[in-house]
C-alpha cells in the first residue's frame, strides 16, 4: 500500500474516531437490500433531525471505534455498514432508523453508542421507544407547570367559596 493511500486511510480514522468522540448516540445498520431511494429517503429523514449518516468501510470504524476507546464493537463491524452520527439528541437517530425500518424489512440495527457507552441493538430499540427530545421537554414542562396549576386552581376554589 503507498504512503498515500496509507495517509488517506489514517485521515479517515481520525476523522471517524472524532465523530465517534463527539456524537451523542451512533446507531450502526446494515442497509444491504435497500433500494436506492429508500437510502436516498432514510438519508433525508436524518438529515432533517440532525442525524449525519455515512457509509464506511468496517476497518477503518474499527479502528475508530477503538480509537475512541470504544471495546467490544468487532461484532456490530460485519457486513455492510452505514453509521448515524447525531450530536444533539441522543433519540432521534434510533427513532428514525427504526420507524423506517418497519416499512424497509431489509434495513436492520446492529448496535451502536448511547452517550459513549457500546450498546446492542435491544438497547438501540428501546432507546427508539423513547419520547425525542421536543417530547421529553414537553413532559418536563408539564411537570414543571402542574404544582403552579393546582395551586391556582386551590386560590380560585378559595375565593369563589368567600364570595358565595
Amino acid at each position: 500500500m503507498s504512503e498515500a493511500a496509507i495517509a488517506k486511510k489514517q485521515e479517515l480514522v481520525a476523522i471517524a474516531t472524532g465523530k465517534l468522540q463527539e456524537s451523542a448516540s451512533v446507531v450502526v445498520v446494515d442497509y444491504l437490500g435497500l433500494t436506492v431511494a429508500e437510502v436516498t429517503e432514510l438519508r433525508k429523514q436524518l438529515r432533517e433531525a440532525g442525524v449525519e449518516m455515512q457509509v464506511l468501510k468496517n476497518s477503518v470504524i474499527s479502528r475508530a471505534a477503538i480509537a475512541a476507546g470504544l471495546e467490544g464493537m468487532d461484532d456490530i463491524f460485519k457486513g455492510p455498514t452505514a453509521v448515524a452520527f447525531s450530536s444533539e439528541d441522543v433519540v432521534a437517530p434510533a427513532k428514525i432508523i427504526a420507524e423506517f425500518a418497519k416499512t424497509a424489512a431489509k434495513l436492520e440495527i446492529k448496535g451502536g453508542v448511547i452517550e459513549g457507552k457500546v450498546s446492542t441493538k435491544e438497547e438501540i430499540e428501546a432507546l427508539a421507544k423513547l419520547p425525542n427530545r421536543e417530547g421529553m421537554l414537553s413532559m418536563l414542562l408539564s411537570v414543571l407547570q402542574a404544582p403552579m396549576r393546582n395551586f391556582a386552581l386551590a386560590v380560585k376554589a378559595v375565593s369563589e367559596k368567600d364570595a358565595a
